[in-house]
């Protein structure tokens, strides 16, 4: 059902952690599933510098999360802002149908980390 590479972020999972002193944190949850992911972003001036999540979801869940944070340490802002659920369908070698869900869940994590960087660092007008 699962090609290696998923089977590989889900069974070896990159930064599945709650960080603590983020910059931003953003979630997603999944009206198809249930399944719930929490983004967490550190950034270096206008790079992220560490990228970790939580999630409760399925393998592919597990597995988009992952490959979600590996594709977007050392990217600027304007770079993150650029990644889509393809993005992470393309990292992960596809995914079966009824999963393709999971991209979603984790881009809609990064698109909240995101507004939430964004609010706490907008200049007041």
């Amino acid at each position: 059902m699962y090609n290696k590479t998923v089977l590989d972020h889900f069974q070896n999972p990159r930064n599945l952690s709650e960080m603590k002193n983020f910059d931003a944190r953003g979630m997603g949850a999944s009206p198809v599933c249930g399944d719930v992911m929490t983004l967490f972003l550190k950034f270096d001036g206008s790079h992220i510098q560490d990228a970790t999540y939580k999630t409760m979801g399925c393998g592919a869940a597990i597995a988009s999360g992952s490959v979600l944070t590996e594709l977007l340490k050392g990217k600027t802002l304007e770079d993150a802002q650029k990644v889509t659920p393809e993005s992470v369908l393309d990292a992960l070698g596809g995914l079966p149908k009824i999963k393709l869900h999971c991209p979603d869940l984790a881009i809609e994590a990064l698109q909240s980390a995101l507004r939430d960087f964004s609010q706490k660092h907008s200049t007041p007008r």
